[in-house]
């Protein structure tokens, strides 16, 4: 457990989050080498504070520092909005309802707290609880009737929302697996989930209507590792397609049809010249950038390679290649592809390293567009817009413009890493001027919600 001493600054920390250690061209496998960037961005460190911060007691402990801790450096900067911090150890996940101004946080606490968005500060709107270790993942279906939280123990547990979503009453829970990975609603389809566990299974349900009672599509039992990342693919085809990607650690990606189990492809080693690819990372293409094909997906293993694959032709490997080649000095998981992000508006794609990298890619040519260097490892990319947001585990949020590359806002305040974070745009007809917000999930325990300036 981590303990708070909410003093609102950030301990710089080399730690990697544990989730993230588990873990028609022809390809070709390519090194991109510093003189093939175009241009490479140190983001400043520093961040203007407007307005002084009221920093809680400073414990005695504190203020007896050894002489081997001399090198430790706190910065006390904070520029969030308000903050949220019922959590007692670290917030893991993080999701949001498609509608109502209404957070789900999962933490290291095996509690999901409830609470709301839209106000200074939040308004804490209920605890989840039954849960038997961390909770990893926060996911309310796409038309917002209830809530699927799953955590590492292998518990799925489905709330049902009532009385206009100010109350989530648990419908029902599963226990197939001892320990989920990652779990996702279906982005389209109503009361539809999937989630992939540790012995490589992966699973998809659809929730009843009615009384909230779960109803198994499949399980496929093909990876013999951790299914690490899924996917839904064909998302905008309507309810009779239902396909989802998944990856492992063991280097196969299979496609499977969820209405039938069947498996529509499986790459392997053998499609990936032969290379070792622990597969961790998945991101599906918006159809703006594939001039129509929603089934386009990049896939990053914990090795740095990164492939780019059409899957509705057969699992066809359009791109391959070696993001980063290490230096002596660097560990082998310095070049792990934590997060891969689209951009839905420009020929852009990102990918974030545990070495700290961010190299954006111009999809037209496969080219390296930018590399942005940050303090520590990144957890998680979201393009918005001319933006791209990237966390990292040194507890900020960088917003860069992804065009030009240029550093545009830091959101500082945490102490610890930020393991996950969500942007919310503002609600169309609301009266006033409002602005995007970040609101993260820190290691300490605690969420920021920050508003985005520009």
């Amino acid at each position: 457990m981590h303990s708070m001493g909410f003093g609102w600054g950030f301990l710089k920390t080399n730690r990697v989050p544990q989730s993230h250690i588990l873990s028609t061209m022809e390809p070709q496998e390519e090194f991109i080498t510093t003189e093939e960037v175009e241009q490479e961005i140190v983001p400043t460190m520093e961040v203007e504070q407007d307005a002084p911060v009221d920093i809680e007691e400073v414990n005695d402990d504190d203020e007896m520092m050894d002489d081997d801790e001399e090198d430790l450096e706190v910065d006390m900067s904070n520029n969030s909005l308000t903050y949220f911090d019922k959590h007692t150890d670290s917030v893991f996940a993080i999701g949001h309802h498609p509608s109502l101004p209404l957070v789900c946080t999962g933490g290291g606490d095996n509690l999901a707290h409830l609470w709301t968005s839209h106000s200074q500060p939040p308004k804490f709107a209920g605890t989840l609880t039954g849960y038997g270790e961390s909770v990893i993942s926060c996911s309310f279906t796409c038309e917002g009737g209830f809530l699927v939280t799953a955590d590492m123990s292998g518990k799925v547990l489905v709330h049902m929302g009532q009385k206009g979503g100010a109350q989530w009453k648990l419908t029902s829970q599963i226990q197939e697996v001892e320990e989920i990975v990652w779990l996702k609603a279906h982005p389209t389809i109503p009361r539809t989930f999937a989630f992939g566990a540790t012995n490589g299974s992966v699973w998809c349900y659809q929730i009843n209507e009615q009384d909230g009672s779960l109803e198994q599509l499949m399980s496929g039992f093909v990876h013999q590792q951790d299914c690490s990342m899924g996917e839904f693919i064909n998302t905008d085809k309507g309810e009779n397609t239902l396909e989802l990607v998944t990856c492992s650690l063991d280097s196969t990606i299979v496609a499977w049809n969820c209405f039938t189990g069947q498996q529509l492809f499986k790459i392997t080693q053998a499609e990936t010249k032969g290379l070792e690819a622990p597969w961790i990372s998945l991101s599906l293409a918006p159809a703006t950038l594939t001039k129509g094909n929603s089934g386009v997906v990049a896939c990053g293993s914990n090795n740095g390679l990164l492939a780019v694959i059409n899957c509705n032709s057969g699992g066809a490997i359009l791109h391959l290649s070696t993001v980063i080649e290490l230096k002596p000095e660097q560990d082998e998981l310095d070049a792990s592809i934590e997060s891969i992000s689209w951009s839905s508006k420009f020929s852009l794609m990102a990918i974030g390293l545990v070495c700290g990298e961010v190299i954006l890619y111009d999809t037209s040519a496969w080219r390296v567009r930018h590399k942005f260097v940050l303090e520590d490892s990144v957890t998680k990319l979201i393009f918005d817009n001319d933006d791209l947001f990237v966390s990292c585990i040194n507890g900020k949020v960088y917003q860069f413009n992804a065009r030009t590359g240029q550093e545009k806002f830091v959101c500082v305040g945490h102490n610890m890493g930020v393991l996950d974070f969500i942007l919310l745009h503002p609600v169309a007809n609301a009266g006033t001027e409002q602005k995007r917000k970040i609101i993260t999930a820190g290691d300490e325990g605690v969420s920021l919600v920050f508003e985005v300036p520009n």
